[in-house]
């Protein structure tokens, strides 16, 4: 088994409405889902030599029903890399591989935006005998509604060499509703195998695996005239594959999920496809092409999955290097890739198990140290749909917008109607400044991000005036409710004026830069004054005894400004070790829950590695012990390692930092 067991397993992820996962140890021991927690089924048998075993799934899909489930076969490996996840089952003299890969790679823009993602299934017998070997495969229409009651079609789609099933809902309206705990239910599935020798492929309802399981022949159904309801009838795509005898030479096959959702997003009134439709490729190419390049894809993620491992490893233990791979595709599935209609690129995300929010600043924020690392394009692509808004005549604040509406439709605040006690008005201007700065010192198209200097001006002078000691205003951890006089929303405020000062010196005006350098140098003794209590700092100005993760200082490390008193790093890291609780250190003293982001941000302040795995360590622990059967949650009790909220969130770039840092690549 994998070294440490996922609180839940990624199968297929490329964006917030096509990303399902396993919520068990086995793959066999419960429907595949999406990452909500609805089911969003997919079920694998397996007939060795005659006789049915699961190896993914059940087969039954009405839970009111009993049915005598086959066997299981026997998991025997499950390991996640940043790529791929990869199970191991035996069973009667056969041991059969499959390997969900979903090739989001960040170098290669088309492939990452592309929504396909590869099973591959590998066979071969383990007692030297030969085995007569069949394969199934189905996903179900639950991929493509949003409520079950709701009723699809389907109908098998023409591609030259391929298998190509497709399925979707009765009624395509794009992009008709916003939400949170909400899926898709416009576009289409299609599950596809290459058409080969032995490969079949049919459309029916769920029976046709209680026939695979008897034996019988599979007799495919209609569903192109007459709508099925996915919660009655349960209709399915399925694939067979008869291998024939199988022997101790592996023989595989592929198959490829994809999703084409028509419109992506709605953008101030735009409805916007997806990136890789940008230059007109109709589904059935990108489905080809997915075919066509898996060979060299799949080399390609292996050599990334191997270089990422070993940097996470050689950066923080292979602890830490299991973060990296649990978090790494959970990142970029929260977001979506589009061009407006000018093609300027945007990189969306969405809000996860909070509210939906749509290009959240203070999520964004958090993420961004995996895409410094990888495409700094994409944090430029986060920045500027905030600018879009923020220059609008709808925004009418002189600071930084919180979001630009509900995922997926981008047409301005929902969060709060624009109301100023919602906001978070140091919060999100400082993230602005220094997600800008940051990108422009990792490769960003500064062309773009100096352009905007007059609103990065405005920013700056409300964080110059009210950043250093902030009102009672919410921060990105607004859970905890407002705060007056927060130490840590204050260093952000700090590391705003510097990282305004950085872009007026890309820009070549010294005498400006030099200003806010010293401004912000200034606004950084007089914290370290306000927040000292003795051998840590307060969580809020004039409240001794206090204290809370400064996760934010970690940019003065980054940038090498060396605002801060250095004395003040390591009693902070001596005093978060101190407080750790079997599952992490907490973010403040008023609960015991903490963030696994700013955890490892506040970790990698530490100039001594044991340092920094042990603050680390116990994110990997909950991980591994927590009961909440979910997709990595950033939100948890450092005590009882239970979930308090938050799940598929795209803030676990975040656990890049200390590979980020010790790129150094942010020096200024």
């Amino acid at each position: 088994m994998s070294a440490i067991r996922p609180s839940a397993v990624p199968l297929v992820t490329v964006d917030p409405y096509f990303s399902v996962w396993s919520f068990a140890d086995r793959l066999t021991d419960d429907h595949t889902r999406h990452w909500t927690g609805q089911r969003h089924g997919m079920t694998g048998l397996i007939s060795i030599d005659g006789t049915v075993f699961r190896f993914i799934g059940l087969a039954e899909s009405n839970a009111e029903r009993y049915y005598p489930e086959p066997p299981a076969m026997e998991q025997t490996l499950i390991r996640v890399t940043p790529l791929s996840t990869i199970y191991e089952f035996e069973a009667a003299g056969v041991r059969l591989t499959v390997r969900f890969t979903s090739p989001l790679l960040l170098d290669d823009l088309d492939v990452l935006s592309r929504p396909a993602s590869y099973i591959h299934l590998e066979t071969q017998s383990t007692d030297g005998e030969g085995h007569e070997v069949t394969l199934y495969l189905d996903t179900t229409g639950e991929w493509c509604v949003d409520q079950l009651q709701q009723k699809v079609l389907g109908n098998p789609v023409d591609i030259d060499g391929l298998i190509s099933l497709r399925l979707g809902h009765e009624t395509q309206q794009p992009l008709n509703r916003s939400g949170d705990d909400h899926r898709i239910d416009w576009g289409y599935l299609y599950l596809n195998a290459e058409n080969g020798e032995g490969t079949e492929g049919m459309l029916g309802t769920a029976a046709l695996r209680k026939s695979f399981i008897r034996g019988e022949e599979l007799k495919p159904e209609d569903l192109s005239t007459t709508p099925h309801s996915v919660r009655d009838d349960q209709p399915v795509a399925a694939l067979r594959f008869a291998l024939g005898s199988v022997g101790v030479s592996p023989v595989s096959r592929l198959a490829v999920l994809a999703y084409d959702d028509v419109y992506a997003m709605q953008y101030f009134g735009d409805n916007l496809q997806a990136y890789w439709k940008r230059n007109g490729q109709s589904a059935e190419e990108m489905i080809e092409a997915a075919f066509a390049e898996y060979g060299a894809l799949a080399e390609r993620c292996d050599a990334f999955d191997r270089r990422l491992l070993e940097d996470g490893e050689q950066s923080g233990g292979q602890r830490y290097a299991e973060l990296l791979a649990l978090s790494y595709r959970q990142a970029i599935a929260a977001h979506k890739l589009v061009t407006d209609i000018d093609g300027e690129l945007l990189f969306l995300s969405k809000e996860c198990y909070s509210n939906g929010c749509l290009a959240t600043v203070d999520v964004s924020y958090p993420s961004i140290p995996l895409f410094l690392l990888y495409c700094p394009a994409l944090v430029e692509a986060m920045i500027r749909p905030i600018v879009k808004y923020a220059r609008s005549g709808d925004w009418p604040f002189d600071f930084a917008p919180h979001d630009i509406g509900q995922y997926p439709l981008g047409n301005g605040q929902v969060y709060g109607e624009n109301k100023l006690e919602y906001q978070m008005p140091v919060e999100e201007s400082g993230n602005m400044l220094v997600m800008a700065a940051s990108a422009c010192l990792a490769g960003a198209n500064r062309e773009y991000l100096l352009g905007q200097m007059d609103l990065w001006e405005s920013w700056v002078r409300y964080l110059v005036e009210y950043g250093l000691d902030p009102e009672n205003q919410l921060c990105t951890d607004d859970f905890a409710g407002h705060l007056a006089r927060n130490a840590n929303l204050s260093v952000k405020a700090v590391m705003g004026v510097a990282s305004f000062s950085i872009l007026k010196r890309m820009q070549g005006d010294a005498a400006e830069a030099n200003r806010y350098s010293d401004k912000a140098r200034d606004m950084a003794k007089r914290w370290s004054e306000l927040a000292d209590d003795g051998d840590h700092t307060v969580l809020a100005f004039g409240q001794p005894g206090t204290w809370s993760l400064k996760y934010n200082l970690i940019w003065d490390v980054l940038y090498g400004t060396e605002l801060f008193d250095p004395a003040i790093f390591p009693r902070e890291i001596a005093w978060y070790k101190n407080k750790q609780n079997a599952y992490g250190t907490p973010l403040d003293n008023r609960a015991a829950y903490t963030k696994a982001d700013w955890l490892v941000w506040a970790a990698s302040l530490a100039d001594d590695q044991q340092d920094f795995a042990k603050l680390i360590s116990p994110i990997r622990d909950m991980l591994n012990d927590t009961i909440d059967r979910v997709p990595f949650s950033d939100w948890t009790d450092t005590v009882t390692a239970r979930q308090i909220g938050f799940q598929h969130r795209s803030v676990l770039g975040g656990i890049f930092m200390k590979l980020l840092k010790d790129r150094g690549s942010m020096k200024v």
